[in-house]
């Protein structure tokens, strides 16, 4: 069946960086050279995200420990690609970083014939923050309340799906109810997800997948409603929403999983790496970490370098030959 995706141009247009200043006194810089200058934390998607909310509330606690100030730029498009292939001809000195999703740069080797950027050769990632549980809704116009429902509903009638980027978790997901179903749902990507939930909320979607706290306004209003966790667990804000499994969609590809990814340019010195990679995983207890964890949902804490590299080799093996499989066309 021919893919059926359609690119939408980004609504939300960012700023000029902005810079994270220190709350409170400068703590004493670590012993060393770095951080030497401003740090420039490159989020490869728009403001109000996922993404974005857990790289500035982190990079809080990096400025506040480092003494040096943290300048969040917002370089979306091309599903992650332009920020990502940013970072990649950065300087490898520890004052770049990139803060993506690990679909960047798994799944968009696979989507894209040309990335810009060498996943493999140009970055190493520096932590990987689990990305938590991203429930299916659909518009309050969409008369159902579960998967099954969802699938014959879409049988019938003209349903856009949305994704906050191509080849993402979402992209998967509708992807699959296609293939395995026969569903012609119409996959509409986005550069991120606020633009996303913007036209959720005027009802030009019917479906879409998501962080809990990016569309939480939309789930107070009623506007959208949860119909399941496409996870191995329940959403902590949405404890009665059944998971795909429990709702007898076993197949793998209706279970997503993947993480925040910080990656690094891949010459940047490894003790730089490892200090940086301690300071992302102690932000998650810093109080502006702590409290952007608990808006998203999010209850894991981030893996550290080593344990991020060795999870990226797993979700390669499993996630890539899954898109293949799927037989989405690369753009």
């Amino acid at each position: 069946m021919p893919n059926s995706t359609t690119t939408r141009r980004g609504l939300l247009r960012t700023g000029a960086a902005v810079g994270l200043t220190l709350s409170a006194p400068s703590i004493v810089r670590a012993q060393g050279t770095w951080p030497s200058k401003q740090i420039t934390m490159v989020v490869n998607f728009p403001a109000g995200g996922l993404t974005d909310g857990i790289a500035r509330a982190f990079s809080q606690h990096v400025s506040q420990a480092t003494g040096q100030q943290v300048i969040i730029d917002n370089k979306p498009g091309a599903s992650g690609n332009i920020g990502a292939a940013m970072v990649a001809r950065a300087p490898a000195d520890g004052h770049t970083f990139l803060h993506s999703v690990s679909s960047t740069l798994i799944q968009n080797r696979v989507m894209f014939k040309t990335l810009g950027f060498d996943p493999d050769k140009d970055f190493t990632i520096v932590s990987g923050t689990p990305s938590g549980v991203l429930p299916v809704v659909v518009h309050k116009s969409v008369p159902v309340t579960n998967l099954k429902d969802f699938v014959g509903y879409a049988r019938t009638n003209k349903v856009n799906f949305g994704s906050w980027a191509l080849g993402s978790s979402a992209h998967i997901f509708a992807q699959a109810l296609n293939e395995k179903y026969g569903l012609k749902m119409e996959i509409v990507t986005y550069k991120g997800e606020a633009p996303m939930w913007q036209d959720m909320g005027a009802g030009s979607l019917q479906a879409a997948m998501g962080s809990p706290q990016a569309m939480n306004a939309l789930l107070v209003k009623g506007d959208v409603r949860a119909i399941a966790a496409p996870s191995k667990v329940r959403a902590v804000q949405l404890p009665d929403v059944p998971t795909s499994r429990e709702q007898g969609f076993d197949d793998d590809s209706f279970t997503v999983s993947g993480w925040l990814a910080l990656a690094a340019p891949a010459a940047t010195p490894k003790d730089i790496v490892k200090k940086m990679s301690d300071l992302w995983f102690a932000a998650a207890d810093s109080e502006p970490g702590r409290k952007m964890m608990q808006s998203f949902g999010l209850v894991e804490k981030p893996l550290q370098h080593e344990e991020v590299m060795v999870d990226y080799e797993r979700l390669k093996s499993t996630l890539i030959p899954r898109i293949v499989a799927l037989g989405l066309k690369p753009e």
